[in-house]
C-alpha cells in the first residue's frame, strides 16, 4: 500500500526498488504477517559527514523518529518467506553513481518493522540506488519483559560517498613463518568470518559471526555502486573475496592475539555494516563466484589486494574503484580490469573446500531428465528447507529430476534472489547446501 507523499528533493527523478526480508533473530526462520512502514529520510539526503556524526546523529535520536504516520510513504506485509513484495521508491539519476561527483547517488529511507510477537525495529539509512533492487534485512527479536526495547539499526553513510579513513598500506603477500604462525595448508571457504566491528585495538567493539558469502555482500554493497557495469562489480568482488581469504589462510589477526578474522575498519580492512542494504546485482555475482579468489604464480596464499576509491584517495599499483567502473564502462572484463591494476601474472584461482557444505557440487547442473544420488541430496534438502519456507512445495525424494523438483527449484531460487530457471546450477546448489545447512543446524540446536 503507497501513499502519494510529497519529497523536497527534486533530484530523485528515477525509482529504485526495496524488498524487506524478515527473519527472528532467534534462529533466522522467516517472519510472516511483519507490517513494515517505509519513510523518506529527509535529514540524511544532504552532504556526506564522516561515519561517526551520521552514526551519533541517528543513534541518538527516538527510535520512532522520522517515522510518523504523516510521513510514511509505503506500507507492506511479509508473505510466508517473511518477504515484502518490491516496493519502487524515488531515487536519484542513474548518472549520479556512474561518476564521482559530489551529490548523493542514492536516496534514503527509514524503515519500521512489527510483528506480533516481536519486538519493533527501526531502520535507519537503508540506501536505494536507481534501477536495481535493494534487500534489507530486518532481524526481529522475540518479545521478552526482561530485555528493552532494541536500539535502532543504523546504516552509515556509503563509503564512496561518505568520509572514511583511507587504507592504510601492508605488503599484498604475508611472510610466513612456519614455526610459530598458525596457517592453513591449502585455500577453504570458511563458513563463517568473524567481524570485529572497529579498529583492531578498539576492545569496546562487538564481534558478529557472519556467513562468509553474507559477509563479502555486505562489504561489497557498502564499498560499490550495484549500478556499475557487470565486469566491474565482478572485478571489485574478486578483489574483497581475496583481500578477505588472505585475512583467513594466514590467521592474520588471530596470530596477532585477536580473537577475530577481520575488522570492520577502512583503514585496516574492509568496511562492513551491521545490518545494511543487499544489492541484488551484488548477491548473484557473488553467489556466483564465491569460491574465487586471485592468485599469482608461486604464491600459495591469495593475494591481498589493496584498493582506494582513486578521487578522494590516490593509491598506486593497487585497483581504485571508480577506475574500474570506467574500465567496466569500456567494456573490459573483470580479469583485464584486475591485471590494469595489478599486473599480467595475476589470475582467479579456485578454493581447494567449502567448509560447511554436507554435499559437494556434482559438477554440471541438474535439471529436468537428470538422476541419481545427487539429484536425491538436492531434492532431500529441499523438503527440510520447505518445512521452514512453506512457499517451497514438497517433493518426492526419489533421485529424478522431473517438473516437480524443477518447479520447487524455481520457487526456491525465487524465494533467495537466484535467477528463476528452474535447474540446479552452481550457485543455486550451494545456496541450497548452506540454507540446509542452517536449518538442519538449528534443529540439532533445538
Amino acid at each position: 500500500m503507497s501513499k502519494d507523499i510529497h519529497i523536497c528533493n527534486t533530484g530523485l527523478s528515477a525509482r529504485g526498488f526495496l524488498q524487506i526480508h524478515a527473519v527472528s533473530s532467534v534462529n533466522s526462520f522467516p517472519v510472516p504477517g511483519a507490517t513494515v512502514q517505509v519513510s523518506y529520510a529527509e535529514e540524511s539526503n544532504k552532504t556526506p559527514r564522516s561515519v561517526s556524526a551520521a552514526a551519533q546523529d541517528w543513534s541518538s535520536a527516538a527510535p520512532d523518529a522520522g517515522i510518523s504516520e504523516a510521513s510514511v510513504m509505503e506500507t507492506a506485509v511479509t508473505d510466508s518467506s517473511g518477504q515484502t513484495p518490491q516496493l519502487a521508491l524515488p531515487a536519484p539519476p542513474p548518472a549520479y553513481s556512474l561518476t564521482p561527483e559530489s551529490e548523493q547517488p542514492y536516496a534514503v529511507y527509514n524503515l519500521k518493522v512489527t510483528a506480533d510477537g516481536y519486538k519493533p525495529l527501526t531502520i535507519r539509512g537503508a540506501e536505494i540506488l536507481p534501477n536495481v533492487t535493494a534487500i534489507q534485512p530486518a532481524a526481529l527479536e522475540p518479545v521478552n519483559d526482561n530485555q528493552p526495547e532494541k536500539n535502532p539499526v543504523v546504516i552509515p553513510d556509503h563509503t564512496l560517498f561518505g568520509n572514511y579513513p583511507p587504507k592504510i598500506a601492508e605488503t599484498e603477500v604475508k611472510p610466513i613463518r612456519e614455526s610459530d604462525e598458525i596457517v592453513l595448508s591449502r585455500v577453504v571457504i570458511p563458513q563463517t568470518i568473524v567481524v570485529h566491528d572497529g579498529a583492531p585495538t578498539d576492545s569496546s567493539a562487538n564481534n558478529y559471526y557472519v556467513p562468509y558469502r553474507d559477509y563479502i555482500k555486505n562489504v561489497a554493497s557498502s564499498e560499490i555502486y550495484a549500478t556499475w557495469p557487470q565486469a566491474a562489480i565482478t572485478a571489485n568482488v574478486l578483489a574483497i573475496m581475496s583481500f578477505t581469504l588472505n585475512r583467513v589462510y594466514t590467521e592474520w589477526y588471530r596470530n596477532q592475539g585477536y580473537d577475530f578474522t577481520i575488522t570492520s575498519s577502512t583503514a585496516f580492512d574492509h568496511k562492513w555494516i551491521y545490518g545494511r542494504t543487499i544489492y541484488e546485482s551484488i548477491s548473484l555475482i557473488v553467489d556466483e563466484i564465491f569460491d574465487n579468489y586471485l592468485s599469482r604464480p608461486d604464491v600459495k596464499q591469495p593475494i591481498l589486494t589493496q584498493y582506494c576509491d582513486g578521487r578522494k584517495v590516490k593509491c598506486s599499483g593497487w585497483m581504485t574503484q571508480w577506475g574500474s567502473a570506467d574500465l567496466g564502462e569500456r567494456g573490459y572484463s573483470p580479469i583485464e580490469i584486475l591485471r590494469y591494476y595489478y599486473g599480467s601474472d595475476i589470475y582467479i584461482n579456485t578454493a581447494e573446500q567449502i567448509a560447511g557444505i554436507p554435499f559437494s557440487w556434482p559438477g554440471d547442473a541438474l535439471t529436468v531428465g537428470s538422476s541419481g544420488q545427487k539429484v536425491e541430496q538436492l531434492q532431500e534438502q529441499l523438503n527440510a528447507i520447505a518445512s521452514v519456507y512453506t512457499a517451497i512445495p514438497q517433493v518426492a525424494a526419489d533421485g529424478l529430476y522431473g517438473p516437480a523438483t524443477a518447479e520447487a527449484v524455481r520457487t526456491f531460487q525465487s524465494v533467495f534472489g537466484l535467477s528463476r530457471s528452474g535447474i540446479a546450477d552452481f550457485a543455486t546448489w550451494y545456496k541450497i547446501s548452506h540454507v540446509y545447512a542452517g536449518i538442519t543446524r538449528i534443529a540439532e540446536l533445538q
